[in-house]
């Protein structure tokens, strides 16, 4: 059972979450509940609880203001951000400051729900990951001598003479008496995607970031370093370490020719990545190196395979890259990553157009100032649209509603030869989502109010309509509801139905020779003195002073 606190200055938001919602169901214990930052943070001190949900917009102290505080003290402490979607800006910095999760306002309790037990199933695999951490921590460092480590980093950083490597190597039993090396770095990819741009057929890739769930990331690349090791041993092709949180493969060959070395040490990493991929569910990208016939050659042959590492960039993960494959490149290169699509799609959802078109000429004047080749562009501009894709299909919106007659989001990218006129399309196609989501809100809103005007005009004569009552036939939240009944009318439920009840004792009083008694009970009211004293409340003066001026 994971510890909750819920934060938010509206008792009404607070009642309707906890009354909605059967927190033991889902795994959860609401052990706090505050009304301010303030109040919020000397609760997280003393209950250290598992997750905080919080509104961004509160007295003394504010819900990022709050997030960032609790960040800093308790970083294991997951944040759900209760955001609205006039507050762009707020959500930015939520992304900024890596926030779990942010749901916005007006939310259902299900929408609630989804985001906690998103944060669940996380910490479900980190708990359930680290229960062999030590064991694992304890092997790897076994397995890793420290003299070992620091040679093979020297080898493959530093120019030594032949003399030199072949001297330490044989000390600590190295064997480098070859004659010819190849140098390959083997990168763990992230997010974990195949070849075909689809999640792998895995539980681990239900959540990308599962592997960022170990304490320490050399624990995943040990995994990692295993199956290499073991394949690198059947095959007897060389030496296999650590370094720079990648895995280097330094192949020793007998081969006197170098293309038949490098058609070797090729076939064999095919077999390395295919078995990471398929016994740990995580893919790889791995750069090769060229070449050499001397052993000082090897940190230029490990060079080169960082170079071509780069290029996963453009030519994407889960591969491998032999870098005499490559053209000569701008050492520079524009890149979309995971921060850039959380800006995005932050936008796209609760933002501006005028932060939209920021936003998109940000992505294009990167790919400017880095003199991005053709490829390069279409792979970037690439990467935008399956953004906006994913957006569309989470939003549930046909993609043929944002695109112009006759066209295709992925296929269009082809057609245009200068990067203003794909600017300007990359933009108009966010624009119109981002009006289609927001029209669909506000859409909903309305419907939602009129339902719930139509069941007053109905029932406001019964004593016993409630706003519980109202929303369990509309099957929504008190708090959701009355977060967008108040932005729809301009005044909260209970106000709409007093306005209504006394409007109609308005016109009987005037219509009908009823008495006040008697209108009170059609209006709602089983107490007639409390039904004269809201009229006069209301209206200014008594239902008999106001018949009598009729």
């Amino acid at each position: 059972m994971y510890k909750l606190i819920l934060v938010d200055d509206e008792n009404d938001v607070r009642e309707g979450i906890l009354q909605e919602i059967d927190w033991g169901l889902h795994g959860f214990e609401v052990t706090g509940i505050a009304e301010n930052g303030r109040e919020a943070y000397d609760m997280v001190d003393k209950l250290v609880p598992d997750i905080v949900i919080t509104d961004i917009k509160m007295p003394f102290l504010d819900g990022l203001t709050l997030s960032e505080m609790i960040k800093q003290k308790y970083p294991a402490t997951r944040i759900i951000i209760l955001t609205g979607f006039d507050e762009f800006e707020f959500a930015h910095k939520a992304v900024k400051l890596h926030i779990d999760e942010y749901v916005l306002k007006p939310f259902s309790s299900q929408e609630l729900i989804n985001a906690l037990l998103r944060i669940k199933l996380q910490m479900d695999e980190e708990m359930a990951l680290k229960k062999n951490i030590l064991r694992l921590r304890e092997h790897y460092i076994n397995s890793l001598p420290i003299l070992k480590a620091n040679f093979l980093t020297l080898l493959v950083t530093s120019k030594l003479s032949d003399n030199e490597i072949l001297g330490k190597s044989n000390n600590l039993n190295i064997n480098l008496n070859a004659k010819g090396f190849i140098a390959s770095v083997i990168s763990i990819d992230k997010p974990v995607y195949g070849n075909s741009a689809e999640p792998l057929n895995s539980s681990a890739d239900q959540n990308p970031d599962v592997l960022n769930l170990l304490e320490d990331r050399d624990l995943t690349l040990f995994a990692v370093l295993n199956i290499v090791e073991e394949l690198a041993e059947k095959s007897n092709i060389g030496i296999v370490f650590i370094h720079n949180g990648n895995i280097v493969l330094l192949s020793i060959s007998d081969e006197k020719e170098s293309e038949a070395a490098v058609i070797n040490i090729l076939t064999i990493l095919e077999e390395i990545r295919y078995s990471i991929e398929r016994y740990l569910m995580l893919t790889v990208t791995i750069g090769v190196g060229n070449f050499c016939s001397t052993v000082s050659g090897i940190s230029y042959s490990y060079k080169d395979a960082e170079l071509a590492l780069d290029y996963k960039v453009i030519l994407g993960n889960n591969r491998i890259i032999f870098i005499n494959d490559l053209e000569s490149r701008s050492a520079k290169k524009a890149v979309f990553d995971e921060l850039k699509e959380e800006a995005l799609t932050c936008c796209i959802k609760v933002g501006t157009v005028a932060k939209a078109k920021e936003i998109i000429d940000a992505f294009f004047n990167e790919l400017i100032e880095s003199n991005a080749s053709y490829k390069e562009y279409q792979i970037y501009l690439m990467e935008i649209l399956i953004s906006v894709h994913k957006i569309a299909k989470d939003s549930d919106i046909d993609l043929n509603c944002i695109m112009d007659t006759n066209s295709n989001l992925f296929s269009d990218i082809y057609r245009f030869d200068n990067l203003q006129d794909a600017r300007n399309w990359t933009l108009g196609i966010c624009t119109r989502l981002m009006n289609i989501i927001a029209g669909n809100r506000q859409d909903n809103c309305r419907q939602l109010v009129r339902s719930a005007k139509d069941f007053t005009r109905e029932h406001f004569h019964e004593s016993d309509i409630t706003i519980n009552k109202l929303c369990r036939y509309l099957h929504i939240s008190p708090g959701y509801f009355s977060t967008i009944f108040k932005k729809e009318t301009k005044m909260t439920y209970l106000a709409y139905l007093v306005q209504l009840r006394m409007e109609t004792a308005r016109e009987l009083l005037k219509m009908t020779d009823l008495k006040s008694f008697e209108i009170a009970e059609r209006v709602g009211f089983s107490d007639a003195n409390y039904f004269s004293n809201s009229f006069k409340k209301y209206i200014g003066i008594s239902p008999s002073e106001f018949r009598n001026r009729k």
